[in-house]
Parts: structure tokens; C-alpha cells; sequence
């Protein structure tokens, strides 16, 4: 049940997914396999909203078949980035449509059928999504009753088909929902039915918890305890400085991804900032913060990087206490945009060594 996120191959269309996946997966897939081992590759896989609309009923059934003959199962989709993912700034538009926005409850409703057709029976598929949106003020009543919508299709699926879908709610900082006790509100306010509940759990990422400075045994206890599915967990790093050494991230600093940043007290509290670069400039280093910690999804394999060190410890203490059904997406996104003397030769072999060093604590 360990896989890796393709949204670390460009594409927005259809056709550019299915290209990113033929030429890498084929050989990951050979890499990651051990003797006589003959269990398919699961995949975890990262549509669009323009590739969900693109897949058509018989390129879905082709699209089964070069599974079938590439030994590959779906076990995923990410249906988080519903617009572009590289190449250009993302930000804060990674979180749109967000669940105010009546889109993104079409664009699940189009992933949940999608999955449905090719999940084999028997298998339990999950779609992870945006904790929400962005936080900020206002109405988020909407959303919630958005996020019920969208069970309520779902299980008209899992009816229709007999395959059970998951809807893995992603909480990120920056985000309405950010820590693990605003997760358990979160799902206490919805007073979900049985029939609805049942599709609702979490996609728990490493590297967002971390940042949270949350310990994830301790997260995943209080989860466990409030009746919450961990549907899948992200394998993710983030990166960290002791106080007073913020500067050290400069490098860090890019214009792509949202980079928030979090720093912790002496005195334990916590000061948040939505991106890096807004933190370097706010320039309140010094004896009074204990540690910075950064959402930047970094090699997973790396206790270190140059002068930086990474929340590896943490993501080692959460493989020590997941529930070994769980399953585990890698999602290391951010190859692309680490500073150069940290990339490897290419995304594939950081992908293959990311996945062995998994596997090797597991």
C-alpha cells in the first residue's frame, strides 16, 4: 500500500497525465518490486479539474487496460490542485474552487465516479481534497453543506457500483482546518448519518502536522479517540532552523508553492506566517523563538539539507504508530523548485529512493 502522488509530473490534461505516467511509473514500479513478489503498483493519481472533464468512458476503459497489462492498480486520486500545479505561481490558488465554491463539489462528484471505474472490486479507493479553503473570514456555512453534497453523491456511487469511496479531508496551515483539534470540530459540527460518515476520513500529511508543531502520535491518538478514518497518510518532510536562524531559508524562498511558516516560542506559543518569504521580512529572529518549521515538502530520505535540517524524526515517529493498513502516498511535489545544488539528476530517481527508504522503515 505504499505509492507516490503523481502530481510531481507536470500535465493538466488527460493526455499529458497518462504521459507522465507511462514513462515513469513502468520503471518505479520495477525498481520498487521485490522477488517474486506478485501484487500490481498502486497509484496514486493526480487529475485536474480540465482532466477529469477530459476522461471519456472508453479512455477511462483504456486507461484500465494499460493498468492491467503494467501490473498497476489505482488505490487514490489527489483532488486537491483542481488548476495548474507547475511551471507557473500557484500560492494560494492551490485551495480553488474551495468548498464555498459549488465547483469543487462538481469536480469530486466527476472524481468519485471516475475512481469508481477503476477501482478493482472488493478495494477501497480514497479522493483527499482541500481542508475547505484558505483561512479567512466569513461565512463558511456553505461549505459544509457543500462537503455533505458531496458524500451524499458519493455514496449514490458506492450504491450504484458497490465500490467504497473515501473523501480525505487534507488539513494544511493556512487553512480553516490547520490542527488536528480543529479537524475533530470540524467533523463534531457536521453530525453526519451513518450511510454519509462512513466515506469521510482524513488525509493525514507529515509534513502539515509538523509544521504545526504537532506530535503525530499524539495527533493520531486524539483522532483515533474522536472516531476519525485516517483514509491515507502523506509520507512528507518539512523543513526546520532553530530560532534565530530563519535566515538560513533564504534559499527556500521561490515564487511557486505557498511556503507557511511557523515559528514556536520560548515560552511554547506559536507565531504563523502564510508564506517564507513574508516571514524573512518580518524579521523577528532572535532568543525568543525556539525553532522555525516550513511547509516545503522536502526529500523524504534527507535528515538534512545543506545547513537545514528536516522533520524527518517526526515523519519516523508517525511510520512507528500508523496502522500498517493505512495506506502511504509519498508526496514530494517540490523536485523542481529546491535549490539547485539539492536536485537530484531526475524526478524519477529521487521518487525510486524516496520510495526504498519508505519501505526500509517500514
Amino acid at each position: 500500500m505504499l505509492t507516490y502522488c503523481t502530481n510531481i509530473h507536470p500535465g493538466i490534461s488527460w493526455p499529458e497525465v497518462q504521459a507522465g505516467i507511462a514513462a515513469n511509473v513502468p520503471r518505479i514500479r520495477d525498481a520498487l518490486k521485490l522477488k517474486g513478489e506478485a501484487a500490481p503498483f498502486p497509484l496514486g493519481i493526480w487529475l485536474s479539474g480540465q482532466a477529469a472533464r477530459e476522461i471519456t468512458q472508453s479512455g477511462s476503459s483504456a486507461f484500465i487496460d494499460w493498468c492491467a497489462e503494467n501490473s498497476c492498480v489505482v488505490q487514490s486520486i489527489n483532488g486537491f490542485p483542481y488548476g495548474q500545479f507547475h511551471g507557473e505561481r500557484v500560492k494560494e490558488r492551490a485551495y480553488l474552487p474551495d468548498w464555498r465554491d459549488p465547483e469543487r463539489v462538481v469536480y469530486t462528484q466527476q472524481l468519485a465516479r471516475i475512481l469508481a471505474a477503476w477501482l478493482p472490486l472488493g478495494a477501497t479507493g480514497v479522493i483527499s481534497t482541500v481542508p475547505l479553503g484558505f483561512k479567512e473570514k466569513g461565512d463558511w456555512a456553505g461549505a459544509r453543506a457543500n462537503v455533505v453534497r458531496a458524500l451524499e453523491s458519493i455514496d449514490a456511487v458506492a450504491q450504484e457500483t458497490g465500490k467504497q469511496i473515501l473523501l480525505a479531508l487534507e488539513a494544511e496551515p493556512g487553512c480553516m482546518l490547520e490542527t488536528t483539534d480543529e479537524v475533530i470540530d470540524f467533523f463534531a459540527s457536521l453530525k453526519l448519518a451513518p450511510h454519509l460518515a462512513r466515506h469521510l476520513g482524513i488525509c493525514f500529511d507529515c509534513c502539515h502536522q509538523t509544521v504545526e508543531f504537532e506530535s503525530p502520535a499524539a495527533s493520531l491518538r486524539k483522532l483515533q479517540d474522536a472516531d476519525i478514518r485516517i483514509a491515507q497518510a502523506h509520507v512528507t518532510c518539512a523543513l526546520r532552523v532553530p530560532g534565530g536562524e530563519l535566515a538560513r531559508l533564504e534559499k527556500f524562498s521561490e515564487p511557486v508553492y505557498l511556503h507557511q511558516t511557523v515559528g514556536r516560542r520560548t515560552d511554547g506559543s506559536l507565531v504563523r506566517f502564510d508564506d517564507l518569504p513574508i516571514a524573512l521580512a518580518a524579521k523577528i529572529d532572535g532568543p525568543g523563538i525556539d525553532e522555525w518549521r516550513v511547509h516545503f515538502h522536502v526529500p523524504v530520505f534527507a535528515p538534512a539539507l545543506g545547513d537545514c535540517r528536516t522533520t524527518q524524526p517526526e515523519l519516523l515517529e508517525l511510520l512507528g504508530v500508523l496502522p500498517r493498513e493505512v495506506p502511504l502516498v509519498v508526496e514530494t511535489y517540490s523536485f523542481g523548485v529546491l535549490p539547485p545544488s539539492l536536485q537530484a539528476p531526475t524526478v524519477t530517481d529521487s521518487v525510486i529512493r524516496e520510495l526504498q527508504w519508505v519501505r526500509s522503515q517500514r
